[in-house]
């Protein structure tokens, strides 16, 4: 295993962080995280010219054909950078569910549009238990003169507000196994019997309530196999998951360069701050913190990229990385002191995201249970 990054990766990862320091700068998110959209359209067809929303696709679908790798580097960076808008529930969670699983008609509908940008997508998978297990799937589609009709209850789905596409996570037959008879469907997001709420959140990212009432989708947009959904749903929670933890360490990354660069220039008793050793130890504790998150979220991620099995990995990565990335805005707070919890700050806008990055995809608990079974515990 190399955790070197390759010539083109490091090319990647300067390039994205030159343009998002320029063409999204705090102002602009602060901005987007106080608007009902939470993402500029102008900005969004810039990052499609880059060709970053159709980075994992294939040259024939408008990609660049580019690893899972490739796409958990860029994420770091956004996650340092702060790039608000869809692009994870469209290119993480959407377009790689959609190129793994979908028919040759639909990759060919869909996914061309995702890589240019015009359509946005979204996985509607968590309801009121917000459990990441085939269990909590309550949601019903019952088949129906050709169609299939979707009832119940979608909480904290991503962008839901602004996707023109839903991949409903639904129950299509009761099995004594939870996992048996779950269904993906693709469903427009504007159709009769589709209501998305937006919900206030703290970290201020566009989460959503979507209800379906008697909502009816045709049998066409099934996404894979009838009944067989969950291994698909299983596979796409997995790549998010790393995927998060990738945004995680960039924004770890960028609390603490924060800070220190605050540590070396602020003077108290006639020295920098920094010359404490209270102030050190904090510094090197995050140091420890934002290194330890980079190497179990890049060796999870090279696993997931070479198809190699990753479960333990990956539960490992976001357990470890979710409480260091919370660790790291707080000693990151506790060196600014009160400027860090003004609201001109740009400090409070990576601890707000550290606290919802905690519960996604699986708190702390969550995973150390599934590397507690890993253990065969």
């Amino acid at each position: 295993m190399d955790l070197g990054l390759s010539e083109e990766q490091e090319m990647l990862k300067t390039s994205a962080r030159d343009f998002l320091q320029k063409e999204c700068p705090k102002k602009l998110v602060k901005q987007l995280d106080e608007s009902d959209e939470g993402y500029s359209p102008e900005l969004w067809q810039k990052i499609a010219g880059l060709g970053w929303l159709g980075l994992m696709f294939p040259d024939k679908y408008g990609g660049s054909g580019g690893s899972f790798l490739d796409l958990v580097v860029l994420l770091e960076e956004m996650g340092y950078n702060i790039l608000p808008g869809p692009f994870f529930s469209t290119v993480v969670l959407g377009g790689p569910t959609i190129l793994a699983a979908g028919n040759k008609e639909q990759k060919r509908e869909l996914l061309p549009g995702i890589a240019s940008g015009e359509i946005i997508l979204t996985l509607a998978l968590t309801e009121p238990s917000v459990g990441y297990d085939a269990s909590s799937v309550k949601t019903t589609a019952v088949a129906h003169n050709g169609e299939y009709v979707i009832n119940g209850t979608k909480l904290f789905v991503p962008d839901a507000n602004v996707a023109d596409l839903l991949l409903c996570v639904a129950r299509t037959k009761e099995a004594e196994n939870p996992e048996d008879g779950i269904t993906i469907f693709l469903v427009d997001a504007k159709s009769p019997g589709v209501d998305c709420t937006l919900l206030k959140t703290l970290a201020r990212d566009k989460q959503c309530e979507v209800l379906f009432n008697n909502a009816s989708v045709p049998k066409e947009n099934i996404l894979g196999e009838l009944d067989q959904g969950w291994p698909v749903v299983q596979d796409a929670l997995q790549k998010a998951t790393v995927a998060k933890c990738a945004e995680m360490v960039g924004g770890a990354q960028a609390a603490l360069d924060m800070a220190v660069a605050y540590a070396k220039e602020r003077i108290q008793f006639n020295r920098p701050i920094g010359s404490f050793q209270a102030i050190q130890h904090y510094c090197a504790n995050m140091v420890s913190d934002v290194d330890g998150s980079r190497f179990v979220t890049y060796k999870a991620a090279w696993k997931v990229s070479e198809g190699l099995p990753a479960t333990m990995d990956v539960a490992v990565a976001k357990a470890w990385t979710s409480e260091a990335y919370r660790r790291v805005t707080l000693l990151a707070h506790q060196i600014f002191g009160a400027i860090g919890f003004t609201m001109d700050h740009d400090l409070h806008l990576y601890y707000r995201r550290a606290k919802a990055s905690e519960m996604m995809f699986g708190d702390s608990a969550f995973q150390r249970a599934i590397v507690s079974r890993e253990l065969g515990l």
